[in-house]
């Protein structure tokens, strides 16, 4: 890695470091991408680049973790909402049912024993939402292929056939 290189990520870094401690306030990608001493669309290219999601992608993350953390102790959803900086209930509900996989009030809803006889720092890394994950949304998986041997003869042969 080149000096020119090293340098891009520090400043990816230092407007990473503003969305995890301002992620309340109102942030756009012009604003971060000056953090970063970077033009916003060449800012946007690096930032996916370097961590795998645009940068509004990661505020949102970053918001709906937070969020999480108020549910669980008992806020309101729309309390939790505008604490974390969004200001659409319908928006904010939308990308975190995208996000974690049911709607705020089901989260909020649910027990969170186990997260609370936690230590901290494991919680954080257990809870925190992901995009990769699939989302938990209770529908039934799907059923895998079924196995052509154990499948009645009849059927088996008319599937070599038909294959044939």
């Amino acid at each position: 890695m080149d000096p020119q290189e090293l340098a891009n990520l520090a400043h990816l870094r230092r407007a990473r470091d503003l969305i995890d401690r301002e992620y309340a306030r109102p942030l756009d990608v012009p604003t971060m991408a000056q953090r970063a001493l970077m033009s916003p669309a060449h800012f946007s290219r690096r930032f996916r680049a370097a961590y795998g999601e645009t940068p509004y992608s990661y505020l949102m993350t970053r918001r709906i973790e937070r969020a999480m953390t108020l549910l669980r102790a008992g806020m309101s959803v729309t309390d939790a909402c505008m604490t974390v900086g969004c200001t659409s209930l319908g928006s904010f509900s939308s990308r975190f049912t995208e996000i974690v996989g049911e709607t705020p009030s089901a989260y909020r809803g649910r027990e969170h024993d186990a997260v609370t006889a936690m230590p901290a720092c494991v919680a954080k890394v257990q809870t925190r939402p992901s995009r990769n994950a699939p989302a938990a949304t209770g529908a039934p998986a799907p059923s895998p292929a079924p196995d052509i041997e154990n499948v009645p003869s009849r059927i088996r042969e008319a599937g070599r056939t038909a294959a044939a």
